[in-house]
């Protein structure tokens, strides 16, 4: 028999079965279809939480006061007051990797415009905050170094604030109240979207830091939140954390027994964190899409086995015409194959329409690659030639004399 006439045959027994075939093929449907669909779905998430990240600023190092022990409790991260502006002065004067800096003091208060008020996170910045974050005024200008020296009563806000506040009315120019104080806002910061954890980034106003300390917090003291450090290149991110530590050590006069009293973070840890959860999600959910064709593949192999029993017949015929083990071996395998490979082409269509729902009703990106998609299909044929061998193996074994005389 030529390869023609053996695929020939084999379709028109698939064909001849056909609700049978499609519940035979239904794992390895599934299956595929899963494995696609999380493996589109996850890449999506990966470049998506990249852009997010390279979004928060330029080349970012965030500072953070340390932990401390206050009667034996410990207060956790930012428990203890450590950090000052200065701190951010001496980083940019003293260390070449870095360009710019930016102390930020955290506040929050209720937003007052004629009749409409909202509440949202004031935050305290300096002139360089825009390059630090990455993120420009849209419309107006930003506050320059005089108000910062001055502390003066002036603001730029997000673009929730002008959604929620002004509607249609443009906001440069007018006047808001800050818990009850008046600030004059400068400019409207360009839209920024949510963070990681889906924070809204547009939901805050920026003022300068001196303000938020003498005007909203009523504090005297120098000291602030965080300090954000940007740096002129990526790859000199673990140079500049060393040198900053040393600085900040030596600025705040620790002895080498003492711990740190501040934490340092750069986008790389964070985004190594975030990757290993969604590697972590991505190798469970590709594990069960595993099994599910295992489930498939031994689905198969059941079902040739039947078609083996029930075509015993047949095959002494072939048998006794002429027709070799090879012969008969190849065509199940062939029929294997078929049954698998129609079921991942099946599965392909279904987890690429899976994937792209989930990403429009999810809002989330979806990337599907060729290369996914290829893999899937050639797994889903060796899943056909490995569970079809047994039961083709098996056929090509009989006996035809005995063949024939089966009922």
């Amino acid at each position: 028999m030529d390869l023609l006439m053996i695929l020939r045959v084999a379709l028109r027994a698939i064909w001849r079965n056909k609700t049978r075939s499609l519940l035979t093929a239904l794992g390895i449907i599934v299956g595929i279809g899963a494995v696609i669909a999380v493996v589109a779905i996850g890449q999506g998430a990966s470049t998506m939480t990249l852009k997010q990240i390279n979004s928060m600023g330029n080349n970012l190092i965030m500072i953070f006061p340390a932990s401390r022990n206050t009667g034996g409790v410990r207060t956790g991260m930012g428990g203890a007051q450590t950090l000052t502006a200065d701190d951010g002065d001496a980083i940019v004067d003293t260390i070449s990797y870095v360009s710019c800096a930016t102390p930020i003091v955290r506040s929050s208060g209720q937003i007052i415009y004629k009749e409409n008020n909202w509440s949202t996170q004031v935050t305290g910045v300096s002139t360089s905050f825009s390059d630090v974050r990455n993120w420009h005024i849209g419309r107006g200008i930003f506050f320059e170094k005089s108000d910062e020296r001055k502390g003066s009563r002036v603001c730029v806000i997000g673009q929730t604030i002008v959604d929620n506040l002004f509607g249609d009315e443009d906001p440069v120019g007018k006047t808001i109240r800050i818990k009850n104080m008046p600030f004059k806002v400068l400019g409207v910061m360009e839209r920024k979207g949510s963070n990681n954890f889906g924070q809204d980034q547009d939901d805050t106003i920026m003022v300068p830091y001196t303000t938020a300390k003498r005007v909203l917090q009523g504090s005297i003291f120098n000291n602030v939140n965080m300090i954000f450090v940007s740096l002129h290149k990526l790859e000199d991110t673990e140079a500049a954390k060393e040198e900053i530590t040393s600085l900040l050590r030596q600025r705040h006069k620790l002895s080498p027994r003492q711990d740190d009293d501040f934490d340092l973070r750069d986008m790389a840890e964070i985004s190594q964190t975030i990757g290993s959860i969604s590697n972590l999600l991505t190798i469970l959910l590709t594990t069960v899409a595993a099994i599910s064709l295992l489930v498939g593949g031994i689905g198969i192999m059941n079902i040739m086995l039947v078609s083996v029993t029930e075509r015993t017949r047949e095959i002494g015929l072939r048998m006794a015409i002429g027709a070799t083990p090879a012969d008969i071996l190849l065509q199940f395998i062939t029929e294997s194959i078929l049954l698998s490979s129609v079921g991942g082409l099946i599965g392909v269509i279904v987890g690429i329409s899976g994937a792209k729902a989930v990403g429009s009703i999810q809002n989330w990106p979806i990337l599907i690659t060729t290369s996914s998609v290829v893999i899937s299909f050639l797994f889903s044929a060796v899943v056909g030639i490995f569970f079809g061998f047994y039961p083709a193996f098996r056929a090509s074994r009989l006996n035809p004399i005995d063949c024939l005389r089966y009922e």
